[in-house]
């Protein structure tokens, strides 16, 4: 049987598991024990339990629960409606300032949370009726919040860019600020699109202005002003070589849990106990992923379908924007189905090698494959962004929400043309703060 054959027999039994609704962490364990089974016989099974550990002996790693604990708390708070309201207020009256108010609470949420639902769901909840009532379309009130959201994953700090980090043996801390202007970058396109389509669609931006006084905006900061403190003190711990990125966290963390229950009066043990209860199932969730991708990776390099597989893209005579193209495709096609965490730790290990041998940044791509991930958060048939803003907005039909997001993935499309036209934009940062190299 050729590596080729091998290779399509086990991506059609993942995809036949995973088609079935099994979790993506027992699909990749199960077609990973079965095919070192049938190439070395039983007597693989030994080093099963091994490799599978040995994918999460990383102290990075702590990071990971610690950036989700951080995020539930601040996601179980009404800091998301508090966030809101204060953009809302400091923002009335420029032109669509409803709408930009929406998209910036969305980045600022996103740093905080980490999280694309959580941050479509705390953004929405107040954002999306807000909107309706002041006359926007409705597609656009749900599509503006479903691609903000997307910005969680890659406005630092990111539980993605972390998980690629140790996928790729890459600076946790560089990655973070490689994302910073990108993800702003993507802010003001979103922006800038809402404020076409409004107009496009008839709004008037003057119809329903509101005024605040001075007293009122500022009456809104102190319970937002501690938490964009936090991500300014954890960036600047990370960039500043203070901290590592799991000593960052954890104290990011503790600070979100004192705020939230000194600024909000969360004093009962129930709320907390249900913080600490969904970080718990979020973190084991993505360290099995973790893990089971781990042991997939040593299966395919065990058969040699790794090898097969980057040889080939490498003897591919062809530009290296023709190749980067082309990993674009193939990044856009597994994200559709599969969740972030999930692609970037099959596909990043794989492809690192192939965009540095082509003269590509490996930060820079970091930056492009978490776009192409945001992308597949608003599009189906998985499109997770989707069905949360139809779950708190359920009068609106998905058919709407999509029509109202899909020109933002063409923004998405248009940023990454951007970097890769001015890649310095992904790079400068990183080489300004923390100097040249890897």
């Amino acid at each position: 049987m050729t590596t080729l054959t091998m290779g399509l027999l086990v991506l059609g039994a993942l995809l036949g598991l995973l088609a079935t609704g099994m979790p993506i962490a027992f699909a990749l364990g199960f077609v990973s024990i079965g095919a070192l089974v049938l190439t070395d016989g039983f007597g693989a099974l030994d080093i099963v339990g091994e490799t599978f550990f040995g994918g999460l002996d990383s102290f990075a790693l702590v990071s990971i629960p610690m950036f989700i604990l951080m995020g539930s708390a601040v996601a179980s708070s009404p800091a998301g409606k508090d966030l809101y309201i204060a953009l809302d207020r400091w923002l009335n009256r420029v032109p669509g300032g409803l709408v930009l108010s929406n998209i910036g609470a969305c980045s600022i949420f996103a740093a905080l949370s980490g999280s694309s639902p959580a941050t479509c769901a705390a953004i929405g909840k107040m954002g999306i009726p807000e909107m309706v009532d002041r006359g926007y379309p409705k597609s656009i009130a749900a599509g503006s919040i479903a691609a903000g959201g997307t910005l969680g994953i890659l406005i630092p700090p990111s539980v993605t860019m972390i998980v690629y980090g140790i996928a790729t043996e890459t600076s946790i801390g560089r990655l973070f600020i490689a994302g910073l202007l990108p993800g702003l970058l993507l802010t003001v396109l979103f922006m800038i699109w809402t404020l076409i389509s409004c107009r496009l669609a008839g709004y008037s931006f003057e119809q329903m202005a509101q005024r605040f006084t001075f007293k009122e905006r500022f009456q809104a900061l102190p319970r937002v002003l501690p938490f964009l403190l936090i991500i300014a003190g954890i960036l600047y711990v990370l960039y500043g070589g203070v901290a590592t990125p799991s000593e960052a966290a954890g104290a990011g963390a503790l600070f979100c849990i004192v705020l939230v229950i000194v600024i909000y009066r969360i004093f009962r043990p129930g709320p907390l106990i249900e913080v600490f209860r969904s970080s718990l199932r979020e973190s084991v969730m993505i360290m099995m992923i973790i893990g089971a991708s781990e042991l997939f990776a040593f299966t395919l390099s065990s058969m040699f379908i790794t090898q097969s597989i980057a040889g080939w893209i490498g003897d591919l005579d062809v530009n290296r924007w023709v190749l980067m193209a082309l990993i674009n495709v193939f990044l856009l096609f597994a994200g559709f189905f599969l969740p972030p965490v999930a692609v970037i730790l099959m596909t990043a290990p794989i492809l690192l090698p192939i965009i540095t041998q082509a003269g590509f940044d490996p930060y820079w791509f970091a930056v492009i494959l978490t776009i192409n991930m945001e992308i597949g958060l608003i599009t189906p048939p998985v499109g997770l962004n989707l069905y949360v803003i139809n779950g708190i907005a359920p009068d609106i039909p998905l058919q709407t929400i999509l029509r109202g997001s899909l020109p933002y993935v063409l923004c998405m499309v248009v940023g990454i043309v951007i970097l890769c036209i001015f890649p310095e934009i992904v790079t400068w940062l990183p080489t300004a703060l923390m100097g040249p190299g890897g």
